[in-house]
């Protein structure tokens, strides 16, 4: 009997510290992030979408994300993912630059990029 509650206790544990782990990246969209960037500046986030056009040189590289809601640059040192993929992104909201003044892109100008850390094809 009470090699049963140990296991029990055993199996519960593991439960709750998976769902701990896992609920530590908290998947936001895209607007959300655009719409308040100081909330997320610095903090790991993941967000999914599809991949509009991406760059890459020796495993470095940057590409564009759209998740319907909006669009987010991601700066990645462990390579890109193709054009039209769609993935899941974790890495940390950076605050670069305002460059609005110059006539670019809504992505490139609001200066607001994502360090990735992690990609994943779904």
């Amino acid at each position: 009997m009470a090699r049963n509650r140990f296991r029990a206790c055993i199996l519960w544990t593991g439960i709750i510290f998976s769902m701990l782990i896992l609920s530590g990246c908290e998947q936001k969209t895209i607007n959300q992030i655009l719409a308040d960037p100081s909330q997320y500046a610095n903090k790991e986030v993941a967000v999914a979408g599809t991949v509009t056009w991406s760059t890459s040189l020796l495993g470095n590289g940057v590409y564009e994300i759209e998740d319907g809601t909006g669009k987010l640059l991601v700066v990645s040192t462990s390579g890109v993912p193709r054009k039209g993929a769609q993935v899941v992104v974790k890495g940390k909201v950076r605050e670069g630059f305002d460059l609005s003044m110059f006539n670019l892109p809504d992505p490139i100008a609001s200066g607001l990029v994502l360090m990735a850390s992690s990609h994943k094809a779904r």
